[in-house]
């Protein structure tokens, strides 16, 4: 008919047909409804995401699924169901956009995907609340940690029953959690951290029986730890920090044998014994810090629960000593059982551990030879104040100072480097430890470090303005600073007792200030100052008004009445810990400025030596300034003759005189044989006189720098000394030094400051001279310290110790005399002018030789009984012999 075609041409076109076929049905195969379309088109209008151009074939050109290379990374990962009718049609089923920093809000559109199971919205800006609508699907994945999401915690939740995981840490949710949250049987992980929520766990939670993760610390809880948390027999994760929650831990948690970590802190309410947890066998970290636990540490610890990495049982009152069996503990890295009263000897295996512990703040016994500078094993304060001097001074309670106090100012660039800020220079402060560390700098200060990182134990401990928030005209420090992440204390060491103004400098640098998830961190921390609460839930950019803004906080007066001034601060699970990263949280600050509020005397700036310089460099210049006048006035250079006589008269000395004659026959001519020293005035002789006494002869030299007045001065001043010998004020005191070892028993030592200098002297300069003194006069000579000791003790480089003298009861009960030489003295003057020849003659024949030392003649120091006895000389007496130093004529 005309129509016919070649079986060639059948084939190409039976062919064109198939390829046709293929192309239309083939595509059309696994595609994306119209309608979920222009849902999804609309779901990412409203998050604000224009990283996508939806079309129906998204789900199989996988287009929307991608990672970016930025730092942090954001992730897109969105699933689809592609079997449904035959593998004709697709439904998405997952969404993941996390960390785009979306800025809309969690549109109710969601709720129209029928067949969607998960929402993942991690890590973005999202506002808002939860929309109602998500009920209408099969949600089991709910994910919308590190927004801003608001209003009261979502009630429609508790209606999702497919539901198995809930995140919504950090977020801005508030109210009480909503008891038809006990509907959700499926549940596995209710993340529900740094929010604000407050009111008591809902008991309806107890049906929650397949929960294997519970997270809801930040919160403001409120009541007891419900005893229905025994229930959760499948979890293995329990956080409970930072809460308002009250104790005690119930003895259910005994049943939770499945957990690996738990996290417990700051509980309310009365002490209670340790919990019960030897069935916890796989427990990888424990955490029970300020939970008020009393009593001691069980044992089972370091053998039912030998995996531990964590141990955390800071800021208790636990009492004895640390269980011999964590030395089974080989897998833990960080221990903290400071702020306790544990007692006993620190067991060796823990001072030889090289893993992060903190023991700092008991009552511990038989301390450690360890330094100061930096401890492996924080021990600061963990012995008693009452320690003697051979335990170091960080060991001991309140850090006392080992040596004189003196710093009167402390300037820190915390976690910076040496820095001069105008005239000001603020030290270092760049140590890179902080779970477990105390360090000092030269005594003058240092810082205490402690806690483990939340999710991430190798977070830092010094931080840096990454963000580059700091203004250029802001003070430098602000760019640094160091954190912990529960605990830092800095301490200013050897502080001058005073008042100070101390002022703390912080600037928020580890939150951005832009609209992403970076910047939705809270930081909130306690301050204390000297142990006194100054601030609580302080946050650093509220109180700046933004990140990146320096805030002082300025404390004018703190007394220091010791010699140690603390700073305290202290994180207690508030606020936020995984923006921007996991690990950044806990106080934080960037300098401390310590200055004084009175006046520095200068000579306490300078060493003590160098005011000793001081100090006789200017008495010598006034010294040869009178040299100079008296010589031009004639008192010197023979011009005018000096009385010696008279000189010696007027200083109403107790003095004895001897003719020229008999001082040359005592001592054979000035024989060379009987010199026994040489001193400034000339040389010394041992001389015997007529009756047997022993003399020391100073025969003044022509070639002394020294003149007659001196040489007068001199014997005044011996004669005087001796999603004071005499001085009798009581009868019990026989002389000054006896009378200065009771006063010193009684506590009352400063009695012996002359009264005329009423209250215009300084007691602490007393004290020491007069201990000082006490030690140069020590009974038994070899007790006695060298000068070299002696000079570094009135520097104050060493402290003054002066020895503990007691005296004894004789047996009648009246005070026993110490020195019993002086019990032949009698009250009647003659009575002593007898007492003291007749002694005179018993001596002579029992005095012995010994070495001497520049002084006016006097007995050798072994003649102690004639020297005292001499000192019994009546005022009449001791005229009557100066009358006769007139006959003296010394060459």
């Amino acid at each position: 008919m005309g129509f016919f075609f070649s079986a060639e041409k059948v084939v190409y076109a039976l062919l064109l047909i198939f390829i046709i076929y293929l192309d239309f049905y083939g595509s059309n195969a696994q595609v994306l409804p119209e309608d979920e379309v222009q849902t999804l088109q609309t779901i990412f209008r409203k998050l604000q995401n224009q990283t996508v151009n939806i079309t129906r074939t998204s789900c199989t050109d996988g287009k929307w699924n991608f990672v970016t290379g930025s730092t942090p990374k954001a992730t897109s990962n969105i699933t689809c169901d592609c079997t449904l009718n035959s593998s004709s049609v697709c439904r998405v089923t997952n969404i993941q956009l996390q960390g785009f920093n979306l800025r809309g809000v969690v549109p109710p559109e969601f709720g129209n995907l029928t067949h969607l199971t998960e929402i993942d919205l991690m890590l973005n800006f999202l506002s808002g609340t939860i929309p109602t609508t998500l009920s209408r699907i099969p949600l089991e994945i709910l994910s919308v940690t590190g927004n801003r999401l608001s209003g009261p915690f979502p009630p429609q939740l508790g209606e999702i029953t497919t539901l198995t995981i809930v995140n919504f840490e950090t977020n801005l949710f508030t109210g009480s959690l909503p008891s038809n949250l006990g509907n959700l049987r499926s549940l596995k992980r209710l993340l529900l951290s740094s929010n604000n929520i407050t009111g008591p766990i809902p008991e309806s939670l107890s049906n929650l029986k397949n929960l294997t993760d519970f997270r809801i610390d930040g919160n403001s809880l409120s009541g007891k730890i419900p005893d229905f948390v025994g229930n959760w027999t499948q979890i293995s994760r329990l956080d409970l920090e930072g809460t308002s929650m009250e104790g005690p831990i119930p003895a259910s948690i005994s049943n939770l044998k499945n957990l690996t970590e738990l996290r417990i802190t700051d509980l309310r309410g009365p002490a209670s014994s340790f919990p019960d947890l030897q069935t916890m066998t796989n427990m990888d970290r424990l955490v029970l810090r300020n939970c008020l636990i009393k009593g001691s540490i069980p044992e089972y610890i370091g053998t039912s629960l030998s995996k531990l990495k964590l141990l955390d049982l800071s800021s208790n009152m636990l009492t004895g000593v640390i269980p011999d069996t964590f030395r089974n503990l080989e897998a833990f890295n960080f221990m903290y059982l400071n702020n306790n009263s544990l007692t006993g000897p620190v067991p060796q295996f823990i001072l030889d551990s090289k893993q992060n512990i903190d023991l700092s703040y008991n009552n511990f016994t038989k301390p450690p030879t360890l330094s100061c500078n930096q401890l492996d094993v924080n021990l600061i304060s963990s012995y008693p104040s009452a320690t003697d001097n051979s335990v170091q001074w960080c060991l001991r309670k309140d850090l006392p100072c080992p040596r004189e106090a003196e710093h009167s100012s402390l300037l820190i660039n915390c976690g910076g480097n040496q820095l001069k800020v105008g005239k000001d220079m603020y030290v270092e402060d760049l140590n890179k430890r902080g779970a477990s560390t105390f360090s000092s700098v030269s005594d003058k200060w240092g810082y205490s470090s402690s806690g483990a990182w939340l999710g991430n134990d190798k977070a830092r401990y010094l931080a840096t303005d990454t963000f580059n928030l700091i203004n250029k005209s802001t003070p430098e420090y602000y760019t640094k600073a160091r954190l912990a992440s529960q605990s830092l204390k800095y301490y200013g060491l050897c502080m001058i007792r005073g008042s100070y103004k101390v002022q703390l400098h912080f600037a928020e640098i580890m939150f951005s200030n832009d609209q992403t998830y970076s910047s939705l961190g809270r930081r909130v921390f306690d301050i204390y100052v000297q142990g006194k609460l100054l601030e609580r839930d302080f946050n650093i950019a509220e109180r700046a008004g933004g990140v990146g803004k320096p805030f002082l906080r300025q404390i004018d007066d703190v007394q220091v009445n010791g010699s140690t001034l603390e700073i305290h601060l202290k994180w207690l699970g508030k606020g936020t810990n995984v923006i921007p990263t996991r690990g950044v949280y806990g106080p934080l600050i960037s300098a401390i400025t310590i200055t004084p509020n009175f006046k520095v005397d200068t000579g306490k700036e300078l060493s003590k030596g160098a005011l000793a310089g001081i100090v006789i460099a200017a008495c010598t210049a006034f010294g040869l300034l009178v040299l100079i006048i008296l010589w031009l006035t004639g008192y010197l250079g023979g011009k005018k003759e000096v009385d010696e006589n008279e000189e010696l008269r007027g200083l109403d000395l107790q003095t004895g005189s001897f003719t020229l004659k008999q001082i040359k026959r005592a001592t054979n001519n000035f024989d060379p044989e009987n010199k026994i020293g040489e001193g400034g005035f000339g040389p010394v002789y041992k001389g015997v006189l007529a009756d047997g006494m022993t003399i020391a002869v100073k025969q003044l030299s022509s070639k002394s720098k020294q003149g007659n007045r001196e040489f007068v001065t001199e014997i005044g001043m011996i004669s005087a000394l001796q999603s004071n010998t005499n001085y009798r004020p009581r009868e019990e005191f026989i002389y000054l030094l006896d009378w200065a070892y009771v006063l010193q028993e009684q506590g009352s030592l400063l009695e012996l400051v002359d009264p005329d200098l009423g209250t215009s002297f300084s007691k602490k300069e007393a004290m020491r001279m007069l201990n000082i003194a006490l030690l140069c006069t020590n009974p038994s000579p070899t007790l006695r310290p060298p000068m070299s000791s002696v000079v570094k003790m009135l520097e104050g480089k060493i402290k003054v110790q002066p020895p503990l003298v007691k005296r004894e009861a004789d047996p009648s009960g009246s005070a026993a005399m110490r020195f019993k030489a002086f019990e032949v003295l009698s009250q009647d003057s003659e009575s002593q002018v007898s007492t003291y020849t007749r002694n005179r003659e018993h001596i002579s024949s029992s005095s012995t030789d010994g070495p001497w030392v520049d002084s006016s003649f006097s007995e050798p120091s072994k003649d102690v009984s004639l020297q005292q006895q001499e000192e019994g000389l009546s005022s009449s007496s001791s005229k009557r012999l100066l009358d006769d130093l007139t006959d003296v004529k010394i060459e």
